[in-house]
């Protein structure tokens, strides 16, 4: 008579020994990123908006660049968002992005040909790598609104101060004084004095009387 066959107990391996542990899950924050340049070079800027593992916004970032290309800008704010999750001992994070280049060079599916974008590009990978989760995926245009809208508010804080300052300077005041002068040994002598401020600009056009 074959005897039965023994079932481990619940809890163990088939030779009675504890099953290997489950993967340990880290809630993922999310990082919506956009950057942009009014120009292709020119005026730049990045947005981010970071939400935690319950789609809860904890922080906005925004920055204004210099003049450079939209791909840069692109980098700088996947950047941002990685710093801002090593500073805050994030170990998981998933990255949003509505441009298709960017995605696809960090998933190694494009290679990165240009030369300013290579030492970003690097950067990016060393800092992802040191997460102990990464995952970056590409959205539509529609679905990165808030990181966009904190582009274009970085690219108009720039560019506003300028437009007031032409704005609130006032115009010159001009006024029109005619007097009557006679020149000799290379002096121009008035008739009657002039009472005018310290500092004033004259500009005088000459009329001469034979």
């Amino acid at each position: 008579m074959t005897p039965p066959r023994r079932v481990p107990p619940s809890g163990t391996g088939l030779f009675g020994d504890a099953p290997p542990p489950e993967p340990r899950r880290i809630a993922a924050f999310q990082a919506n990123i956009d950057g942009g340049s009014r120009g292709n070079p020119g005026p730049a800027a990045y947005g981010v908006v970071i939400r935690d593992p319950r789609g809860e916004i904890v922080a906005r970032l925004k920055k204004y660049i210099g003049q450079n290309t939209n791909n840069v800008a692109e980098y700088f704010g996947l950047i941002a968002a990685l710093d801002y999750a090593q500073t805050h001992d994030i170990r998981a994070l998933r990255i949003e992005s509505d441009s298709e280049l960017l995605v696809k060079q960090m998933r190694g599916q494009y290679k990165v040909k240009s030369a300013e974008l290579r030492p970003l590009f690097e950067r990016s990978r060393k800092m992802s790598q040191a997460l102990e989760s990464f995952r970056i995926d590409h959205v539509y245009r529609e679905q990165n609104r808030d990181a966009d809208a904190l582009v274009n508010q970085a690219l108009d804080e720039v560019s506003r101060p300028s437009h007031a300052s032409h704005a609130e300077k006032p115009a010159p005041k001009i006024e029109t004084l005619r007097f009557f002068a006679r020149y000799k040994d290379g002096i121009l002598q008035p008739e009657s004095p002039l009472s005018l401020p310290d500092g004033a600009e004259v500009e005088i056009a000459l009329r001469l009387k034979r």
